[in-house]
């Protein structure tokens, strides 16, 4: 990973938007700073694109999304996103599976969850499970601690399971589906603009701080976690191009620093 102060400037002048990570990427000891909330609406107002994709449920993003300076927002791993409808502070749901695979799928995520939590001792449901739609969560540093054995417990049984599993900062999240916060970036935006995400990928860059942001390091031509990356640094195949100095909100903020003097 490079200092994010050696990204050159005329690469840095032709983004044209940002995705970001939210928990501990945008949050920072679960809560928005006024830095990043600051960063958020000043990049809104250079004109750049900005949409958080996130591991968290469409509940709980609903709030977030209807208020904060975004262009929608990628719940659940990609599954499902919050885009703004002509209402003050209102959003709508669109989703990438039917109704149909939605209903079987949720059935069998809650026979799963009830498996992982029978056979392998201390692991607890995430406090959000009641928002999640498409996706289920177990806590490993939110408000519960397991250790790195019991974690791989937990991706290995789910993934026995026929599941797609994956670990962010803060929960392990699992899913059915082929759908990763790539597939959701480029739907998102197919969805927003009409465009192409793998056709203008030098014009975008992508912000995140833990493992389940390594698909999104492998493919974006920029990319940048927050200096907290180092705690999964030795858990990842694809790091990210740049890394910041600051951590959580303050690291996205030190982001939008380096875009902000070249858009005005």
């Amino acid at each position: 990973m490079k200092p994010l102060s050696s990204w050159p400037r005329n690469e840095r002048q032709k983004i044209v938007g940002v995705f970001t990570d939210i928990d501990d990427t945008l949050t920072t000891e679960g809560v928005i700073t006024p830095d990043a909330l600051e960063a958020l609406h000043n990049l809104k107002a250079a004109g750049l694109m900005v949409v958080p994709i996130t591991g968290r449920p469409v509940g709980w993003s609903m709030p977030f999304a209807s208020t904060w300076p975004v262009d929608a927002m990628v719940a659940e791993n990609g599954a499902v996103a919050l885009i703004h409808n002509k209402q003050p502070n209102q959003v709508n749901k669109i989703y990438q599976q039917d109704l149909a695979t939605r209903t079987h799928n949720f059935e069998q995520m809650q026979r799963i969850a009830q498996k992982v939590l029978q056979e392998i001792p201390g692991t607890v449901m995430a406090q959000d499970s009641a928002g999640r739609e498409t996706d289920i969560a177990f806590d490993h540093s939110e408000f519960h601690h397991l250790s790195p054995a019991q974690i791989q417990q937990v991706v290995h049984l789910l993934h026995q399971e026929g599941m797609t599993a994956t670990v962010s900062s803060i929960h392990i999240n699992a899913w059915f589906g082929d759908h990763n916060k790539w597939h959701g970036a480029q739907w998102i935006l197919k969805e927003l603009t009409g465009r192409d995400l793998t056709q203008e990928l030098g014009q975008w860059v992508y912000v995140g701080d833990s493992t389940n942001d390594q698909v999104m390091f492998e493919h974006f031509t920029h990319s940048v976690g927050v200096a907290n990356i180092r705690r999964f640094e030795h858990e990842l195949k694809h790091l990210p191009k740049y890394i910041a100095t600051q951590e959580r909100g303050a690291g996205f903020a030190e982001v939008a620093e380096n875009l902000l003097p070249l858009l005005n």
